[in-house]
């Protein structure tokens, strides 16, 4: 039996942001990427132990600065995720531009962001962008 990958998926508590977090959550464990998991946590819920124990990782917000992201922003500053596949979404331009400053340090393999508006995105449009960010991982 083939080892499931894991990927951890942090998102503020936005509604807007968890509920994508959810719906990106789903994609995963099916056609193609069924040898993945995925595991939705809260920012302000977030522990180094879990991210540590994820293959890939997604982060996901609101607004910049979240103070749910305080965790977060505070271990990227000192944690080395070199080549680790990282996707960032929200809707909002500042927020994505916060995120992805978040990950730079870390130097995570960063893709594409995802801007997302009020409705979920289509179950495709999250493929292709998972697709981005996993590659020829899944």
């Amino acid at each position: 039996m083939k080892t499931k990958k894991k990927v951890l998926i942090i998102a503020d508590n936005g509604a807007i942001t968890r509920g994508v977090a959810k719906n990106i959550a789903s994609v995963f464990g099916t056609a193609p990427f069924a040898n993945w998991s995925a595991a939705v946590i809260s920012a302000e819920d977030f522990s180094p132990t879990k991210l540590l124990s994820a293959h890939a990782f997604m982060l996901g917000c609101e607004k910049p600065e979240s103070p749910d992201f305080m965790p977060v922003k505070e271990l990227f500053k000192h944690i080395n995720l070199a080549g680790r596949p990282c996707g960032v979404f929200s809707p909002q331009a500042n927020a994505i531009k916060y995120l992805s400053g978040l990950v730079r340090d870390s130097e995570a393999a960063l893709g594409s962001p995802l801007v997302v508006d009020k409705g979920a995105p289509d179950s495709r449009k999250l493929q292709k962008w998972i697709g981005g960010i996993i590659g020829d991982k899944a």
